[in-house]
């Protein structure tokens, strides 16, 4: 079932494809993202921005 999602949605984008502007604006975030893991890979991304591995925060239950 699930192939036939990704079927009508691609069907859908073949009949309305987006803007030239969205698909600068994906790939920009792309080029992003991909420096920002290779800075890290390589040692370049500061402390200040790195995040600390540790517990993930508890929401406070409502009583």
């Amino acid at each position: 079932m699930n192939n036939l999602i990704w079927l009508l949605r691609a069907s859908k984008w073949a009949r309305n494809p987006p803007s030239a502007r969205m698909v600068k604006l994906v790939l920009l975030v792309l080029i992003l993202a991909v420096v920002i893991v290779a800075m890290d890979w390589l040692g370049l991304w500061p402390d200040w921005a790195r995040m600390e591995r540790g517990r993930m925060p508890r929401i406070p239950n409502s009583p």
